[in-house]
């Protein structure tokens, strides 16, 4: 079963990604709403999928996509989707330089959720 964590401090996109994915065969759902948390589930569950949004309390999400990237298993190896508002061009560029692999720029659709995630399966 692939492990994905979904990381964002609005509860609502949080809800609404995982909702979107929970009859998605093969996935066991976790959360997190601050990088802070995100680092440290990240350790607990090793995902192989991580939706994380970029503007955060307590650990940004290009903190915290850098600090994924340098666990030993956990988070380095995982696809990094970053959640990014719409035309935020200079936060791409540092969440790619921190080790990004893909963007989806909110508000975005379940559609465009579902897509996404089926073309990385």
């Amino acid at each position: 079963m692939r492990s994905v964590l979904i990381v964002d401090d609005d509860p609502f996109i949080r809800k609404l990604v995982s909702t979107t994915l929970e009859d998605v065969a093969g996935f066991a759902l976790h959360e997190a709403a601050n990088g802070v948390e995100a680092v440290e589930r990240a350790a607990q569950i090793r995902p192989q999928l991580v939706f994380l949004d970029i503007d955060m309390p307590r650990m940004d999400g290009i903190t915290a996509c850098r600090a994924l990237r340098e666990q030993e298993g956990a988070g380095g190896s995982a696809t990094i989707v970053m959640l990014t508002a719409a035309g935020a061009g200079e936060n791409e560029v540092r969440a790619r330089e921190a080790g990004a692999d893909l963007f989806l720029t909110k508000p975005f659709s379940p559609l465009d959720l579902l897509r996404l995630v089926d073309e990385l399966a």
